[in-house]
C-alpha cells in the first residue's frame, strides 16, 4: 500500500462523496444497489477518479490463500474500501464487513454510501477508519 496522508484521503473522500451526491440527487432513494453502483461507477469516470468495482479481496489463512469469493463494490485509487448500501438502516454487520475489508487489503479507511434516505450528505454515507489511517501525517 501507498503511504498517503490523512489530506489526500479526505479530499478523495470528498470527491466520492460528491460523485455519489450527484447520483443521489439524479435518481433518489428506491432503487436497488446494482442501480446505484452503476450510475456511480459513470460519475466517478466523469471526475476522472480511478477504482475497480467489485475488486477481489483476498483471504489468507495460516499462509494459505482461501478461495472466500469476497468483493468489495469499489476500491478507489487503490486506497478507499466502498460499499454501496440501499437499505432502511447502516447495521452493525455492514459496518464490520468494510473494516474486514479494509483490514485484508490494508486499506486505512472505509466508505458506506447508503442511498436509500432523503438526504445522502446527513444521512447517507459513514466513513470508517484503523490503525493505518491514524499512523499517518
Amino acid at each position: 500500500m501507498n503511504k498517503k496522508s490523512k489530506l489526500y484521503y479526505k479530499e478523495l473522500i470528498y470527491r466520492v462523496n460528491g460523485a455519489a451526491i450527484e447520483v443521489h440527487r439524479e435518481l433518489g432513494p428506491g432503487l436497488l444497489e446494482s442501480v446505484y453502483q452503476k450510475c456511480i461507477q459513470i460519475e466517478l469516470k466523469d471526475w476522472d477518479i480511478q477504482f475497480v468495482s467489485q475488486a477481489s479481496i483476498p483471504v489468507v489463512y495460516k499462509n494459505k490463500f482461501v478461495d472466500a469469493n469476497l468483493r468489495c463494490d469499489l476500491f478507489v485509487e487503490d486506497a478507499l474500501i466502498v460499499e454501496l448500501k440501499a437499505v432502511d438502516q447502516i447495521l452493525p454487520i455492514h459496518a464490520a464487513q468494510v473494516i474486514t475489508y479494509m483490514k485484508l487489503l490494508q486499506s486505512p479507511i472505509g466508505l458506506i454510501l447508503n442511498f436509500n434516505c432523503t438526504n445522502l450528505y446527513k444521512e447517507g454515507q459513514k466513513t470508517y477508519v484503523n490503525e493505518l489511517y491514524r499512523q499517518l501525517e
